[in-house]
This record gives C-alpha cells, structure tokens and sequence, in this order.
C-alpha cells in the first residue's frame, strides 16, 4: 500500500511539490520560481508553458529525493492560485495568451461599465462584488482581444480554467474543477454550485469552453504519463481554502490567515453562506464528496509579501526577502512612516480599484529602517480591518488568529500583528497548510486520511498598551485614505 501522498502547490511566484506521509509531516519538497511579466502598469501575466515546466520540474525533484516511484503516491492534490486566468487550444494544449493574474487590472474600465447599476449587482449570486481580481472579466478580456477566440470557444476549441483546471487538463486531459476555484470566477452560483446561465450573458462567456465543476475531494482521473504516471488526481482546493483545510478549521467560526503574495483571512461560516455587508467575500470554503458544501466568509489583502518583493527587487533596499526583519529592528518604531501598498487597487473591506500606493508621513529624520517597518505594518494594519469587518459580519469574536504562509517566519510582525490586533496569534507545527489542505483533499478520497492534527508551535501575546495601538491604527486609516481615488 502506498505510504505517501502528493501535493501541487501552484502560487502566484513559485510552483512546488511536496509529499507527505500518513502522519502528515512533509518527506519531501522541491519548488522553483516562475516570471512575473508587466507588460505595462497594472498589468501582470504568467507563461502558462512555463508554470507547467516548472511543475513537472518540482515533481521530479521531490520524488528524486527520496528516491520514489508512483507506486509509492496513493494520490495527488492541487492547490493553486486562485482567480489567474488561463485560455488554451483544447487540441494542442497551448495558450491563446499568457495567464492574466488575479493582481492584473486590466479589466477596469469593464468593472466601470458593468457597476453603473451596482457594484454589488451580482452580490446576491456569487458572494463577490464587480472586481478586476475575479475571472469572468478576464476571460472576456482575451475573448475580445484574441483574433478568432471567442469563435472558438463558443465552438469548444479553446477551454478556459483557472491554473487547477490548466494543471488537470496538462496531467490527465480532463476539463475539471472544484466547486472553491469556480466560486472565484463570478460565474458559479453559490446556491447550485453549477455555472449560472444569467451571469454567463452579463460576461457573455459562452459555456462550452468552461470546466465540469466538481467537489473538492473525488477521484477526477489518474495522470497520464511522467513520474507519476497512473496515480490519481483526488483533491483540488484554491490555494486559501486549502489553507484553511490545513489549518484544521473545519468547523463553524473557525478561521485562519494566510500571509504570501497577498494576505487571505477565511472564516468558516458553515453549511450556509453568510451575506456580506462589510466588504468581504462570500465564498466556498470546501465540498468533500458528495457532503454539503461548507461556505466562508474571506478577507482578501492584494499585496502582503508582494511589498516584501518589491522593496528588494525594485528598490533594492534588502538582497532577500528575510533581510527586512533585520533592517526593521535597527529602529525602534516606524519614525511616523506609513505604506499603504495599493498596488492594485485596494482589496477588502473597501474595494476601490481607483487606488494607488502611497507612503505617508515622510519627514528627513525617516530613514530605510523605517520604510522597512512600514512596509511590515502595513501587513498587520490590513489585517485587523478584515478581522474589524468579519466579526461585525459573522457576529463571532476571533479570541485567537491561526496564521501560516512564509510571513509568518518573520517574529517582528507576528508580533506586530499580536499587538494591533490585542489578541493572540496562534503558528502551527506543520507549516504547509497549503499543500496540507490539498493533500487532505486527495487523501481522504482514496482513504489515505482520516482527520488531521493541529498543534501550536508559536505564539505572539499582546504587549502594546491601548493608546499606543489605537494611535498607530488612527494614523494607519488616516493614510488609507490618502490612497482613494489616484487613478480618474
């Protein structure tokens, strides 16, 4: 019987492969950068060809540690960045055109056009306010702009699916996705968990090029050849409900918050969706099997690390990402600086796509330190206005934060985070929540899992004093502000 289980973790700078055993400690890891392309500002794409290189690459890799064979993977889950919007050629396997981010935000002047009734005109169907970071707009982007595309998709020749569907289709040549990535395109209805005939005429997205949407935990087919040749593909989750799995937040009012590109705070609302009136997302958060679908409520921040990215690779402040923590503590605060990173736009709770990035507060006594803090805080500051805006939602007081992704190795803003927000943050042992949750998925449709663990290894304790905090995040919202409206 085979003593290990896979998992695709396909995200926004890298792709990875990671194998877990019974225990759900992970054996094995391999992983490798993919480019970020910007054809101009606000636009940001990946080469569909070469994220699957790089997944194969990883794949290899990770089995080569340990010197496994497919006989020895029970399975294989996907997680993925959500919303990143691919459209291939159903006969060869190529892309029409590159990968439209979900950061990308090309797809504004159709979000004006299509919010003059109400921003929230599909709210009620789909959970998700009218948006650039969702798929549908996308997919009508490339429709429109590629020569003889939208021919061919209505035709079944040219298949769009978020990088799930890409991967599954490249592994075993099945068109399929879960009902959590689809919930993210604003075309599933979140009540039938089926693609919703009315929103497919708002987009105009013909049905024929669109995946089978299915649970997040079956057997979809068994990968066709390479290394893993045979083995099943049984669980797929987007990347933050995946976390979530793997955070072991599976029942009602438990919640986690992942830090990578951007920041996702997820709250799992139970068996039925809890509407929104401040901000956030209603969304899937799984469907194992034939179960009920579970919903959460998500909080989503676009740029976290990303900010971590761009001071070292555009200002060349630090030479790796891990090198701000140092630079932040050779000063003592933020010395008044505040970086408000909208990048693109801003995310929840305020959605304003108009939105720029600004540093507020500069004076001549700011010195690298303190734009390294900032960028820091400002992680933490976006944090506590989703927690601020998901409890007046839900009704349910967090008494703890769950935290993972690669921020969370940065003990300066864990307890930041601790600090403004005046409760504990919680890391778990088993830092791959992400790839966790997939393989969750995976396993429990072969009989691989059974439940999984959680167990604490870190934890941050509020040690600000209440003037202090309310003084810094007074000042933060004030800079938030300073933000709106850049873009006419």
């Amino acid at each position: 019987m085979p003593q290990y289980i896979g998992a695709i973790d396909q995200g926004t700078t890298s792709s990875r492969f990671i194998v877990f055993d019974r225990t759900g400690r992970p054996v094995a890891v391999a992983q490798k950068e993919h480019e970020q392309i910007y054809p101009q500002p606000g636009w940001v794409e990946h080469d569909p060809a070469e994220i699957w290189r790089r997944t194969s690459e990883v794949i290899a890799q990770a089995l080569e540690q340990r010197a496994l064979r497919a006989s020895d993977i029970a399975a294989v889950g996907i997680t993925n960045q959500r919303e990143t919007t691919v459209l291939w050629d159903r006969k060869t396997g190529e892309a029409v055109h590159n990968a439209l981010v979900w950061q990308d935000t090309r797809t504004a002047p159709a979000v004006a056009e299509m919010a003059k009734p109400n921003l929230d005109r599909f709210r009620a169907q789909t959970g998700l306010p009218l948006a650039t970071y969702f798929s549908a707009l996308k997919i009508r982007w490339v429709l429109d702009q590629v020569p003889g595309a939208r021919a061919r998709a209505e035709a079944g020749d040219v298949l769009f699916g978020n990088i799930d569907t890409f991967l599954t289709w490249k592994l075993t040549g099945l068109h399929v996705t879960d009902c959590t990535n689809a919930s993210r395109t604003q075309l599933m209805n979140l009540a039938t968990l089926d693609w919703d005939p009315e929103l497919l005429e708002a987009f105009r997205i013909p049905r024929a090029c669109l995946p089978r949407i299915a649970s997040s935990s079956e057997i979809y087919g068994n990968i066709c050849a390479g290394p893993l040749a045979g083995v099943p593909i049984s669980g797929i989750l987007g990347d933050q409900q995946a976390a979530l799995v793997g955070q072991t937040c599976l029942r009602q009012g438990e919640a986690k918050n992942t830090y990578g590109t951007g920041c996702f705070l997820l709250l799992n609302t139970g068996t039925k969706p809890v509407a929104s009136r401040h901000g956030l997302l209603t969304t899937v958060a799984y469907r194992f099997g034939t179960e009920p679908a579970v919903y959460a409520l998500e909080g989503s921040v676009a740029i976290a690390g990303a900010l971590v990215q761009w001071l070292r690779d555009n200002l060349g402040l630090i030479e790796k990402s891990p090198d701000i923590e140092t630079l932040a503590r050779s000063v003592k605060d933020n010395g008044g600086v505040y970086f408000v990173p909208a990048f693109s736009g801003l995310y929840a709770p305020y959605w304003k796509d108009s939105a720029r990035g600004v540093i507020a507060g500069l004076t001549r006594f700011a010195n690298k330190g303190h734009l390294a803090r900032a960028v820091l805080e400002a992680t933490a500051f976006q944090t506590r206005e989703v927690v601020e805006a998901m409890e007046k939602d839900s009704g349910i007081a967090l008494d703890v934060l769950r935290v993972d992704g690669g921020m969370v190795a940065n003990s300066l803003l864990m307890q930041f985070q601790a600090d403004i927000l005046d409760r504990p943050v919680l890391k778990p042992v088993n830092h791959e929540t992400t790839a966790l949750g997939a393989a969750f998925a995976a396993g429990r449709a072969v009989g691989f899992f059974d439940e999984l663990t959680w167990t604490p290894d870190q934890t941050w304790t509020p040690q600000m004093d209440a003037a202090t905090r309310d003084a810094l995040y007074s000042r933060w919202k004030k800079a938030v502000t300073r933000s709106f409206d850049w873009v006419d």
